[in-house]
């Protein structure tokens, strides 16, 4: 399994989208900025996590992004599958075993890892990373 730069700038984006929401909305050019990731890759990110349901969009003047539910509410795994798709080392579904020993190593290998794979993306929460963000940011000591 490879984490495509979807996958990790989106996740990046929604996390910076958390941190700076506060109940407004914010935009992509903002993001863009702050996170150093090109307003058009974004948009292009944006555009399915809104079809996904995990932000909303507003347009015109004030417009922007904001979250679709609390951080507390959303899986790192929910953000992956939505921008890269299934989480797994191997896609076992697809494969029909050809032989019994095929079929041992998927059910006794591949599924189980695939399985702890998807189980902790899921026990990671955006609320999660923000709070590790802001208290690894707090600990910085700055010299001149």
């Amino acid at each position: 399994m490879k984490i495509s730069t979807k996958g990790r700038y989106g996740l990046k984006a929604l996390i910076d989208l958390a941190m700076y929401a506060n109940s407004e909305v914010i935009t992509l050019k903002s993001i863009s900025e702050r996170q150093n990731i090109s307003e058009g890759y974004l948009e292009q990110i944006f555009s399915v996590l809104r079809k996904n349901g995990l932000v909303i969009g507003r347009k015109g003047a004030q417009g922007g992004y904001t979250l679709s539910k609390p951080i507390s509410d959303i899986t790192i795994g929910e953000i992956l599958r939505i921008l890269e798709g299934e989480l797994g080392l191997v896609d076992i579904k697809k494969a029909t075993p050809a032989d019994k020993l095929e079929k041992c190593i998927n059910e006794n290998l591949w599924s189980i890892i695939n399985e702890n794979i998807n189980n902790y993306f899921d026990a990671i929460t955006l609320e999660d990373l923000v709070n590790k963000y802001k208290t690894e940011s707090e600990n910085i000591i700055y010299f001149i």
